[in-house]
């Protein structure tokens, strides 16, 4: 069974605990209280289901915090995130928890820092999952084409609950800002090399063999069945799919450039 089938059967079983307790407890209402006070099979910290359950509250609720960083939540920013739940497939229950989680997460009490270190803490070191995490949440930064400053802030207060460098988190942001460019095709040849460059992380003047490293690496890192048996979601493995499709195309741009 699923850890939403789970959820929904009350065989959950086990008291989460913290802020991102009591955010999926809010989300779900007296639903989610059946079958507490038990610890249910498969749901020991670290385990599959139980990380997949903190990633879909946590992403939907820190997007929903994001939205509202520069004060107000723009008709582009809901409409990225109808888009992501879109994406992920989510039927009318797991939307309407998707939708409160994020309206939880615009509320001014929100407890960012908390809920990230307990979701750092949750994800037992699975860099490729944080990873995956932080990608979506600059996605739903650059929804209405800019980066506010207050924006920026709190994804620098991400970076640092998360334990990223800034190197690693510069890298993430140009794979983010790049992809739908590089997508697109509707800018000049030279900027599609150069965006794939930053895609994969390299410079220009890297050897081959260190493009295909890069390539490997981010690969590995993204790769769907890989992440979902980390802990993302299984609604989520389309966006996991989309990644690597971009990464392979980087990839196959600077093949050719370099052929030619």
């Amino acid at each position: 069974m699923s850890w939403w089938g789970k959820l929904l059967g009350g065989a959950f079983g086990f008291m989460l605990g913290g802020p991102l307790g009591a955010l999926i407890g809010a989300a779900f209402g007296h639903n989610f209280d059946k079958g507490m006070g038990r610890i249910g099979e498969g749901f020991a910290p670290g385990a599959q289901e139980r990380v997949q359950t903190v990633f879909f509250t946590t992403v939907f609720s820190v997007m929903g915090h994001l939205a509202k960083a520069d004060g107000k939540v723009s008709k582009s920013e809901i409409d990225l995130a109808r888009q992501i739940m879109q994406q992920f497939n989510l039927d009318d229950e797991r939307r309407k928890v998707a939708i409160n989680l994020f309206n939880q997460g615009k509320q001014p009490d929100f407890p960012l820092e908390d809920v990230l270190r307990q979701f750092r803490q949750e994800c037992h070191g699975r860099r490729n999952l944080m990873q995956m995490f932080v990608e979506i949440l600059m996605h739903a930064a650059y929804a209405d084409g800019d980066l506010h400053a207050s924006e920026r802030q709190l994804l620098e207060q991400v970076r640092v609950s998360l334990g990223f460098t800034q190197q690693a988190f510069q890298h993430i942001e140009a794979m983010v800002r790049n992809a739908q460019h590089f997508a697109s095709g509707g800018v000049s040849p030279g900027d599609v090399l150069r965006e794939a460059y930053e895609v994969l992380g390299v410079d220009e003047s890297a050897s081959d063999a260190e493009v295909k490293k890069a390539y490997r690496r981010l690969m590995n890192q993204h790769h769907p069945d890989k992440l979902v048996s980390k802990g993302l979601p299984e609604e989520m493995i389309k966006l996991a799919t989309e990644k690597s499709q971009e990464i392979r195309r980087a990839y196959d741009t600077i093949r050719k450039a370099r052929r030619s």
